[in-house]
């Protein structure tokens, strides 16, 4: 019998991805998310693969507002496993509106863990979280940093993570945490920067590039994150936190060049650079040696190849990708 996962937040990139690598990978899922599926252009588990799709179901439901409705759901298929993707997740954007992000991130995310922290049933409980908790740092840091949070966005991720732990100290709730680098890839919204510079460029639109692009991170396929998320879900011990990103360190200044460069762009003519937004890190760098020791995991796809196959992506669906809007559209 095929392993059951219920994924929260299943419309989102790290979401969908994940529900498409696991559904290769021999799982049922049940995928959860507060707004109906999105052009399929964005859901690769509906790409070229109908005989995968029998072993997936999809709930439009809300954390905020059909709480008891998932964790009825939840009870009633009784999944070995539940991986939540959940959250609002825009950085700058939380200034503007910081009580959002706390009732969803917070107050929200905190009554879903309590009421499932009484599902006996459940193996594993993976909370994807973020490198946002750390702030700025200096160096390759591990998972045991303290955190720093920088940001309204930061702030409420680290108190559902603290928690978490809490739970996980008292009550022996099976959590187990992840925090990826950078993820991009095939299917991403248009307003993360790789997919928005492909898709500003290709359609003659000029780029804004905050701050002049001088952050520093790592970018980290999210198939390889995908791997890593599955990996941590079947195996690593209650409690623990994985990291997983590359070695290589970019500024966001390097990848819009090399993107540029990839589409024969001129780059000072299709950027204009623009203030930083407030609070951003200007560097956070991930030590994912834990990741490679106890989950026998790595990442696979260099930045190259997965800017090469996003470039394609936005290629091949650049008809579809015109009818979408490529800015981020925050729902309370």
């Amino acid at each position: 019998m095929s392993e059951k996962i219920v994924v929260i937040g299943s419309n989102s990139f790290s979401g969908t991805s994940f529900v498409d690598y696991a559904l290769n990978n021999g799982s049922e899922v049940i995928g959860v998310s507060r707004s109906p599926e999105p052009d399929s252009v964005f859901l690769p588990y509906k790409w070229n693969k109908p005989d995968k799709l029998s072993n997936f179901k999809f709930y439009q439901m809300d954390i905020n507002n059909h709480l008891e409705a998932i964790i009825e759901l939840i009870k009633t298929v009784k999944p070995g496993y539940v991986v939540n993707f959940a959250s609002q997740s825009m950085v700058a954007e939380s200034w503007a509106h910081p009580e959002h992000w706390m009732m969803t991130n917070v107050v929200s995310t905190i009554k879903f863990h309590d009421a499932l922290r009484k599902c006996d049933f459940l193996k594993k409980y993976v909370h994807i979280s973020t490198p946002e908790v750390y702030g700025t740092c200096q160096g390759i840091i591990p998972e045991s940093t303290n955190y720093n949070p920088s940001t309204p966005y930061a702030v409420s991720r680290a108190a559902a993570d603290m928690s978490l732990m809490a739970f996980y100290k008292n009550y022996k709730f099976p959590v187990v945490f992840t925090r990826a680098a950078n993820v991009f890839g095939p299917g991403q919204q248009l307003y993360r920067i790789i997919p928005r510079a492909i898709f500003f460029f290709l359609t003659g639109r000029k780029l804004q590039l905050h701050g002049g692009g001088h952050s520093v991170r790592s970018f980290i396929h999210i198939r390889d994150v995908a791997d890593g998320t599955l990996r941590v879900m079947r195996h690593a011990q209650h409690g623990e936190i994985f990291h997983f990103s590359t070695l290589r360190n970019i500024s966001i200044r390097s990848v819009v060049e090399l993107i540029a460069e990839y589409l024969n762009i001129d780059f000072n003519e299709s950027v204009e650079i623009v203030d930083e937004r407030p609070g951003k890190d200007t560097a956070y760098l991930l030590d994912s040696t834990k990741a490679k020791n106890k989950l026998g995991w790595s990442d696979k796809i260099t930045l190259e190849d997965g800017i090469k196959e996003t470039i394609a992506w936005v290629k091949n669906n650049l008809e579809a990708l015109m009818s979408q809007t490529p800015d981020y559209v925050h729902k309370p």
